[in-house]
């Protein structure tokens, strides 16, 4: 199995546990966890699993120069992006929040475009689009768009998030092309660990871990060891062999992945729309990332 093959196997696995990581977090917060404590909680226990890692088995050193480029995507790839994002779902829709999202690819297409001079081509605006339409079209099929003022806040939370995790992935591609995973998100998350605690500290003291019920210890172990640490780790291993326009169109697939999870726990069925919508949203899928799969076999031959 060629590492391509392998880096879109990790992308789609990084991307279902996302999906399911959107119904265990909702159980979980504000309930239990508040969101910025929660964070701070899902930062220690990754920081935690990284460094272990890194100092038993990884021990790779760092540029000096690359230290400021690792705590700026600290900064977009773990602060801004993550608190930015829980703050906004709690004040907008879900609906209205996974709709925003649905701009991250298109975001990094243009960052990647200005910063990494990443070539743009009809075949990778036409994937994008079919994933866009197809993304809105299966999760409003769920709901409707609000237009409500009052989630204003919450929708500009959500789009700066967006963004801070389009610049994320255009930042931290040479970096992963330069050091082993590991060690990027060792310093990445270190680094996030220190922008984040000041939001989170006073919710992480605030929980009542003897509250917490079986059920509800096992998705916070889910969140932060997979979503937290599992999902981040398989996008970073894409993004050694990917382009990040091509890592940015796998988001499209988690409203199908979620879909799939809700029908399995018994909780959503399947209809037309859904499996037509996931059609455009693969065919989207394919039409980013085939391109950059000719490529390198014309570097090879």
């Amino acid at each position: 199995m060629s590492k391509t093959t392998l880096a879109h196997i990790s992308l789609f696995l990084a991307n279902l546990i996302y999906a399911i990581n959107y119904t265990f977090a909702k159980d979980v917060m504000p309930n239990f966890i508040q969101p910025s404590g929660f964070i701070l909680l899902r930062v220690t226990g990754a920081i935690t699993l990284f460094s272990l890692i890194y100092f038993l088995f990884v021990k790779e050193k760092v540029d000096r120069k690359d230290i400021i480029r690792l705590a700026i995507c600290g900064i977009f790839g773990v602060a801004i992006n993550q608190l930015f994002f829980f703050k906004g779902l709690n004040i907008t829709t879900p609906i209205n929040a996974a709709i925003i999202m649905t701009s991250n690819p298109v975001l990094v297409i243009i960052m990647s475009a200005v910063i990494l001079h990443e070539k743009l081509n009809v075949r990778k605006g036409i994937g994008i689009a079919l994933g866009l339409i197809g993304a809105s079209a299966l999760i409003l099929n769920g709901g409707s768009l609000s237009g409500n003022t009052d989630f204003l806040l919450g929708n500009t939370f959500v789009f700066i998030n967006a963004i801070s995790y389009g610049l994320y992935l255009v930042l931290v591609k040479p970096l992963m092309q330069k050091y082993h995973p590991i060690t990027v998100m060792f310093y990445v998350f270190s680094f996030g660990f220190l922008y984040v605690l000041p939001f989170g500290y006073s919710e992480l003291l605030a929980v009542e871990w003897s509250s917490f019920p079986p059920k509800i210890m096992w998705e916070v172990a889910f969140v932060v060891v997979c979503t937290t640490v599992i999902a981040y780790l398989l996008n970073s291993s894409a993004l050694k062999q990917l382009n990040p326009s091509t890592v940015s169109i796998y988001i499209y697939t988690q409203p199908v992945l979620a879909t799939l999870f809700a029908i399995f726990r018994n909780s959503d069925t399947l209809d037309e729309i859904k499996i037509i919508s996931a059609s455009i949203i693969f065919i989207g899928v394919y039409l980013v990332s085939v391109s950059p799969l000719k490529d390198k076999k014309n570097k090879l031959s």
